[in-house]
């Protein structure tokens, strides 16, 4: 653990057992100003559904909050109503990164100004920025705050990025953890072989990104042959915008799995959940519609659920794609044992109360 001394032991230790993490969305009225009591309640419904950790100031928190200064107060509301619970758990606050390394140096100073243990860098909107350019951002940002990795599909902002850069990636001493979320699955075994070759490997813990393959990602343990030894690494949780709806089922899957990952026979009654936990994700996301609408579609159950007045995004062009509003009532009917709108509507009253 020498390189762990800035996180918080018992942070560091559910980091590495794996938990639900959830990318907090932004909640805004009808004039698209902050919601502050909405917001508030959106903290308090992920800590009450026992979350493990919220990753605010992200890619389903609206990456334009930095165009209309949302970005430091988000990051105080959130840390707030984690200071306000009281938790007798540890808990994960990680702040999301982006930009040129300036701004970014900037938003990690405001991240540990509010007490969050890691920053998730997003290399999107660098395209001016090579491979090896990215890596000396990586190491400037961690001279700040400890890293969470981030590999963010093209569709949503992302790039593409190599093998090499993650092998480099993985050694630098700060990274503490990568979300992998390309939606791919040969770019997703490039980062989990670039962390079992590095010396690292037991220190990095891996997140599922991968809102589409979700439970397989949790279920899978790889192997790779390390220079004549067999190395194994498990995606051991999730950092997920799906996660930031359901998200009590989310926490009761994660355990179940678990429970039965180290079997040699996984129940098959996993597998199939696997599919229709994908399928909803496909309606959430608007998949069919290159994922175009997938924050209006999260803030959309959210607001079904009453937890947000609307789904409204600050870019007024955003919003559902034609046939994304009846896809969500169809998996809504199609699969009610996994929300928890039972739930929330138990809690939700008291989540809204001042």
């Amino acid at each position: 653990m020498k390189n762990t001394i800035r996180l918080n032991p018992e942070v560091y230790g559910l980091l590495q057992e794996g938990t639900v993490i959830v990318a907090h969305p932004l909640a805004l009225t009808e004039e698209r100003k902050l919601d502050e009591r909405r917001q508030r309640a959106l903290t308090r419904y992920y800590i009450s559904a026992g979350a493990g950790g919220i990753a605010v100031g992200v890619h389903t928190t609206q990456f334009e909050i930095r165009k209309y200064d949302m970005f430091e107060p988000v990051l105080k509301i959130a840390a707030e109503e984690v200071e306000r619970a009281g938790l007798k758990r540890p808990f994960i606050k990680i702040a999301g990164i982006v930009g040129p390394v300036e701004q970014a140096i900037k938003e990690a100073e405001i991240a540990i100004k509010y007490g969050y243990s890691l920053g998730l860098i997003s290399m999107g909107g660098l395209n001016n920025l090579d491979e090896d350019k990215l890596i000396e951002r990586t190491k400037e940002i961690a001279r700040i705050i400890p890293i969470f990795g981030f590999y963010l599909q093209p569709s949503a902002g992302g790039r593409k990025l190599s093998y090499k850069f993650w092998r480099k990636f993985v050694d630098i001493p700060e990274v503490m953890a990568i979300k992998i979320a390309p939606f791919n699955r040969y770019q997703t075994i490039d980062v989990v072989r670039s962390v079992c070759e590095s010396e690292r490997r037991n220190e990095i813990a891996l997140y599922t990104g991968n809102d589409d393959n979700i439970i397989i990602d949790l279920l899978t343990k790889y192997r790779f042959n390390v220079r004549g030894k067999i190395v194994e690494k498990r995606i051991v949780g999730g950092l997920l915008g799906h996660w930031a709806v359901w998200t009590k089922k989310a926490v009761e899957l994660l355990e179940e799995i678990k429970e039965v990952r180290d079997m040699e026979y996984i129940p098959s009654s996993l597998l199939t959940r696997s599919i229709e936990v994908t399928d909803c994700n496909s309606a959430f996301f608007d998949a069919s519609n290159d994922f175009y609408g997938c924050i209006a579609g999260i803030n959309e159950v959210l607001r079904r659920q009453g937890i947000l007045e609307g789904r409204w995004c600050l870019n007024p062009k955003e919003g559902l794609s034609p046939g994304q509003i009846e896809e969500i009532d169809r998996v809504y009917r199609a699969y009610p044992y996994l929300n928890d709108d039972d739930f929330v509507k138990a809690h939700l009253e008291e989540w809204l109360s001042d």
